[in-house]
C-alpha cells in the first residue's frame, strides 16, 4: 500500500542573509557558554583569524573584487573581536554587549546581501558581454560567409541566438530585394563550409516578415543521445501541452490535446511503444482528465500502468481508468464515450455559458476523456466507425484521442483520423512515402536519414497561437518499465474519476463492472491484489447480443448479469471462459457433419453459416441436393483459429490442418481472394505466448469470408 507518513526534508539551503546570521548567532552562543567555563579570549581571535584567511582564500580563486574580499575579511575579525570582549569581561548576558550584538549581526546580514547581489550583476554583465561580442563576431562571420557562398549584397545579418545547452545557434538573416531566397543548394553548401560533425545541419525557414530568413545552425546530434525520462512529476493539466521529449535545437517537442486529436505512427522497432507510454505519462500527471486505453491485441499498453494496482498493490485506484482489450469490450466503451459526449454537450450548457464558450470547461469534477488507441489496424470496421463518430464529435464535449499505428497508409488511418488529427507524429520509417501521406503539408522535403535514430520522429502540432507548424524532427523521451512502476503510486493519488453525468446513460451501466470482466482475461492465473476487490467483487454486467449482427447492445435489451467472484480464491483453478459471443458456437456448427440428404421437409437442409466478427449470425439452411457453399478448407481453418482464442499465425495454424505451411497460406488466400475478402494489416496478427507480429489469420477474417461464401451462392 502507498505510505502517507511524512517525510522528513534533510536539505540544507541558506542564503547569504541567513549564513551570516548564523555565524553571529555562533559567535553569542560561544561567548555565552565560554563565559561561564572560562574559555580564554584568544581563542576566539585566533578563530576567527583562521576564518578571515579561508574567506581571502576563497574569494582569490573566485576572483572577486578585492573590496568584496576586505569587507569579508573585516566582517570576520569584527565578529572575532566582539567575542574576545565579551570573554574577556564575562559580559554576553548584559544589554549593552547584546546591542553590540545585534547591531552587528544586522549590518553583517546587510553587507553579506549587498556584496552577493552585486557580484551576481556583475558576472551577468561580464557573461552579456561575452555573448554579445560572440553573436557580434558569428553576425560579421555570417555576413561574409553569405557573400562569399552566393554572392549577396546588401544583405544584412540582423542577428544571432544560440540555443540552450549549447547545441546551436540560429541567424536571422535580411535579405535584398532583387535576391528573396537562398538558392537551392544552400543548405549543402553551408554545412560543408561549416564543417560541421555527423549529426548536425542546416535548416533554413521563413523568418516573421517577408524577405527574412532564420539559418538554424544545429552543431550537436541531439537525436543521437539517450534523453530519460524527467524526474519532474508535478501536476499538471490538459490545457497544458504534453511534452514527449526534445526538437533537435534541445527545445521541448510538445503539442496540445485539449482540443485537438493526435495520430502517432511509427513501424514495429522504430520506438512507438515508449512514445506511448510517454504520452500516457504525461497525461497521468494531470489533474483533470481521465485516461482510457482501447487495445485489442492484449492491452500492451496498460500493463505496465497497472501493475502497481492490479498486482503489487502499490496503488489505490487504477492509473488507467478502463483498458478494452478484446473487440467486444472496445464496443462497450467507445458507446459510453459516445452517449457521454451526447450527453454532456446538453448537461453542461450552464457552465459553458458561465465561461463564455462553446467548449465545457475541464476541471477534476469534470474531466477530459482522453481514449488512447494501438494497433488501429487490428481493428474492425464497426470500431473504426465508432472511432470516427469520437473524433468528430468530441471536441466540444472534451473527449479527445490519441491513436497509434504501424503504418501511415490509406488502409490504416480512416480520413476522419487523418483530418481532425491536427497533432501527428510519425517515428523512424523505412518508406518516404508514409511520411508524405501523413504530413502532406511541407512533406516533400522530409527526409527518413533526418530522424534515423530509435527513439526518433518527426513532430507536426499547433503552436501556442493554434497555428499548425511544419513537421520538425524531435527525439522522444526514454522511459522504462521499472520507472513507470516507481512513478504510478505518485501518480495515482491526483487521478480524477469520471463525472456522473457522462455515466448516467445507458451504456454507462456497463462502466462500474468494466474491471470485473477484463481483469481475469488480462492476468488469468495471477493473484490479484486487495486494492482491486473494490471494482471487482461487485455484480458483472454483460450487454446482450444483436441477433442479426452478433454485436453487444448497449443501448436497450437487458443486461446479463452474474454475481460469481471475479476472482477465485488462491489455490483454486480457474474455470474457463464461458462462451460470450457465439465463437465457441460458432466452432461446433462448423466441425458438425453437414446434414445428410434425403432428410424429411422440415429438416431436409445442411447447414449455412452467416457470420461475422467471430460470431453467428444467422444459421440458414440450403436444399439436400445443393452442396455446402462453404469450402471445407476454410471451416477447418476457422474451427482451428476460434479454438486457439481468436488469433493463429500460419505456421500454427498449418500444424493442427495436416499440411505444410506455404501450401496452406497459398490456398487459403485464394479462397479468400475468390470472395474479395483480404486480411487487415498486410495479413499480419499478434498471436502466440509472446504476441509477436507475423503472417496469420483471425476468426473475424475467416468468418467474413464464410458470410460472404453463403451471400454469394444466393442463401
Amino acid at each position: 500500500m502507498a505510505s502517507n507518513a511524512p517525510v522528513l526534508d534533510w536539505a540544507w539551503s541558506t542564503t547569504p542573509a541567513t549564513t551570516a546570521a548564523l555565524v553571529a548567532g555562533g559567535a553569542y552562543s560561544v561567548a555565552t557558554v565560554g563565559a561561564a567555563t572560562g574559555l580564554p579570549a584568544s581563542y576566539a581571535l585566533l578563530v576567527s583569524a583562521a576564518g578571515a584567511t579561508a574567506q581571502a582564500g576563497a574569494d582569490l580563486y573566485q576572483r572577486r573584487p578585492a573590496g568584496h574580499t576586505a569587507a569579508r575579511c573585516a566582517a570576520w575579525l569584527a565578529t572575532g573581536g566582539w567575542t574576545a570582549a565579551t570573554l574577556a569581561g564575562h559580559t554576553a548576558l548584559t544589554w549593552g554587549a547584546t546591542g553590540w550584538w545585534a547591531a552587528g549581526t544586522a549590518a553583517g546580514m546587510t553587507l553579506a546581501r549587498g556584496l552577493v547581489r552585486a557580484e551576481q550583476s556583475a558576472r551577468t554583465e561580464r557573461a552579456s558581454r561575452r555573448l554579445q561580442k560572440w553573436a557580434n563576431d558569428q553576425a560579421k562571420e555570417w555576413h561574409e560567409r553569405l557573400h562569399r557562398l552566393f554572392r549577396l549584397e546588401e544583405h544584412e545579418v540582423e542577428g544571432v541566438k544560440p540555443w540552450t545547452g549549447d547545441v546551436g545557434y540560429t541567424v536571422r538573416v535580411r535579405m535584398p530585394s532583387d535576391t528573396p531566397e537562398l538558392p537551392a543548394d544552400a543548405v549543402r553548401k553551408l554545412a560543408v563550409d561549416l564543417r560541421l560533425p555527423k549529426g548536425g545541419g542546416i535548416q533554413i525557414v521563413d523568418g516573421e516578415v517577408y524577405g527574412e530568413l532564420h539559418i538554424r545552425v544545429t552543431a550537436k546530434d541531439v537525436l543521437a543521445e539517450t534523453i530519460d525520462f524527467p524526474d519532474d512529476l508535478s501536476a499538471t493539466s490538459i490545457y497544458q501541452r504534453i511534452q514527449i521529449g526534445l526538437l533537435t535545437d534541445a527545445e521541448p517537442a510538445d503539442f496540445p490535446l485539449a482540443d485537438v486529436c493526435a495520430l502517432e505512427i511509427g513501424q514495429t522497432g522504430s520506438g512507438k511503444s515508449n512514445l506511448i507510454n510517454v504520452t500516457n505519462a504525461q497525461l497521468l500527471r494531470t489533474v483533470d482528465a481521465v485516461v482510457w486505453h482501447l487495445d485489442v491485441t492484449g492491452a500492451g499498453i496498460s500493463l505496465p500502468w497497472l501493475r502497481s494496482w492490479a498486482l503489487d498493490g502499490a496503488s489505490d485506484v487504477p492509473l488507467v481508468d478502463w483498458t478494452a482489450d478484446t473487440v467486444e469490450e472496445a464496443h462497450i466503451m467507445l458507446d459510453v464515450a459516445i452517449a457521454a459526449i451526447n450527453t454532456r454537450k446538453a448537461a453542461y450548457q450552464d457552465l459553458m455559458h458561465e465561461a463564455n464558450d462553446d467548449k465545457i470547461p475541464v476541471s477534476p469534477e469534470v474531466p477530459a476523456i482522453i481514449l488512447v488507441v494501438d494497433e488501429i489496424a487490428e481493428l474492425p470496421y464497426e470500431i473504426l466507425a465508432k472511432l470516427d463518430s469520437v473524433v468528430d464529435t468530441g471536441r466540444a464535449a472534451r473527449v479527445r484521442t490519441v491513436i497509434s499505428g504501424l503504418r501511415a497508409t490509406q488502409d490504416v488511418i480512416t480520413a476522419a483520423m487523418k483530418k481532425q488529427s491536427r497533432v501527428r507524429i510519425g517515428m523512424r520509417v523505412s518508406d518516404p512515402e508514409e511520411l508524405h501521406h501523413l504530413f502532406p503539408t511541407g512533406s516533400g522535403r522530409l527526409d527518413p536519414r533526418a530522424a534515423g535514430h530509435k527513439g526518433s520522429g518527426f513532430l507536426s502540432a499547433p503552436d501556442e497561437d493554434d497555428v499548425d507548424g511544419q513537421p520538425g524532427s524531435f527525439k522522444c523521451y526514454r522511459i522504462k518499465p521499472r520507472v513507470i512502476n516507481a512513478i504510478a503510486p505518485q501518480l495515482c493519488e491526483r487521478r480524477p474519476v469520471v463525472d456522473a453525468v457522462s455515466l448516467e446513460t445507458e451504456p454507462g451501466r456497463y462502466y462500474a463492472s468494466r474491471w470485473g470482466r477484463i481483469l481475469p482475461r488480462l492476468y488469468k492465473t495471477k493473484k490479484l491484489s486487495p486494492t482491486t476487490h473494490p471494482y471487482t467483487h461487485l455484480d458483472i454486467l454483460w450487454p446482450p447480443l444483436d441477433a442479426a449482427t452478433g454485436l453487444p447492445v448497449t443501448t436497450s435489451g437487458k443486461p446479463r448479469k452474474t454475481t460469481e467472484p471475479s476472482t477465485p480464491p488462491a489455490g483454486s483453478e480457474i474455470a474457463p471462459p464461458r462462451p460470450r459471443f457465439g465463437s465457441d458456437a460458432l466452432a461446433a456448427l462448423l466441425a458438425a457433419p453437414a446434414a445428410e440428404t434425403g432428410q424429411r421437409a422440415g429438416a431436409e437442409e445442411a447447414q449455412v453459416i452467416r457470420a461475422e466478427f467471430g460470431r453467428v449470425v444467422q444459421q440458414a439452411g440450403v436444399p439436400a441436393d445443393r452442396p455446402n457453399p462453404v469450402p471445407t478448407l476454410l471451416a477447418d481453418a476457422h474451427n482451428a483459429v476460434v479454438a486457439a482464442g481468436g488469433r493463429m499465425h500460419t505456421a500454427d495454424l498449418a500444424e493442427p490442418l495436416g499440411m505444410d505451411p506455404l501450401v496452406l497460406g497459398t490456398e487459403l488466400g485464394k479462397l479468400l481472394r475468390e470472395v474479395g475478402i483480404e486480411r487487415p494489416g498486410k495479413g499480419t496478427v499478434r498471436a502466440g505466448m509472446d504476441g509477436e507480429s507475423r503472417p496469420g489469420y483471425t476468426a473475424e477474417t475467416l468468418a467474413a469470408a464464410i458470410r460472404a461464401y453463403t451471400t454469394r451462392d444466393g442463401q
